[in-house]
């Protein structure tokens, strides 16, 4: 069983790369992490934050599955979140019913599409929470006023998910989106990341310092909000580790969709 895992940056990934021996692999123009877990074949791609760019390294490396053969039964796209609903804690595992977007394109669903529900289901028996939505923004949202404005529309608001699973969807992989929360919906973050985002969609080390020395008070604030990060990230790597295993006892019937899928193509 092929298993795509995505997380937006290495540092989400990092407490669960520790774990395991991840080999790096070039697949065309793309870096992956590749591991057997526990009888299943995992790939994880970072994709850089931000929809169209997660978009993007899916299609591709969806591309190159094809190419050599080597289809994903499953796609899990994953990383940290902020929680729009004040019931949702930080540290907490959540998966999401229905993802939806702002963004309007033609090759997009309009409104809103669903993820599987037995992979949800599952998700659930691994500990994480239901929700009812995910809202895929295009930056990186600061304050606990945007957070209380996007609550009506979800209850968890990140970058990738949506275009991450819909071009899944496309190639016929079955797809889940399972978030960590480092932010809750109180919490307003010390420093506006968006000016540290780089060009390919990672967070700039210099430029948060660069922000750090014009605002000396967002220190305390920014050493919590990296603790809430870190331990977030700890935590999926739990759920990760309670997740595939799961996932890998089930290959037959997930391989069966994926040939069902194929000829019904």
């Amino acid at each position: 069983m092929r298993i795509l895992v995505t997380f937006a940056v290495a540092a989400e990934f990092a407490p669960w790369r520790k774990r395991h021996d991840f080999s790096l692999v070039q697949l065309a123009d793309l870096r992956t992490y590749q591991a057997e877990i526990t009888g299943a074949s995992v790939v994880v791609l970072l994709t850089g934050m931000g929809g169209a760019r997660a978009g993007s390294a899916t299609r591709g490396i969806q591309t190159a599955a094809t190419e050599s053969g080597r289809f994903f039964e499953v796609c899990v796209s994953t990383g940290l979140a902020g929680g729009l609903q004040p019931e949702i804690r930080a540290g907490e595992i959540v998966v999401a019913s229905e993802l939806r977007t702002r963004a309007v394109s033609a090759d997009l669903p309009k409104g809103g599409i669903s993820c599987d529900r037995e992979l949800m289901a599952l998700a659930k028996k691994c500990g994480a929470r239901g929700v009812r939505a995910f809202y895929e923004e295009d930056h990186i949202v600061i304050t606990a006023a945007e957070k209380l404005r996007l609550s009506s529309s979800a209850d968890v608001v990140d970058m990738e998910s949506f275009e991450v699973i819909s071009e899944c969807l496309v190639w016929g992989t079955r797809g889940v989106a399972v978030r960590a929360i480092s932010d809750t919906s109180e919490d307003d973050l010390p420093l506006d990341l968006n000016l540290a985002v780089t060009r390919a969609g990672d967070i700039s080390l210099k430029r948060m310092l660069g922000q750090v020395l014009r605002q000396p008070k967002s220190v305390p604030g920014l050493l919590r909000f990296g603790r809430q990060s870190h331990q977030a990230a700890e935590s999926l790597g739990d759920f990760l580790d309670s997740f595939i295993p799961e996932l890998a006892a089930r290959s037959e019937a997930f391989s069966l969709h994926k040939r069902e899928v194929a000829q019904a193509g």
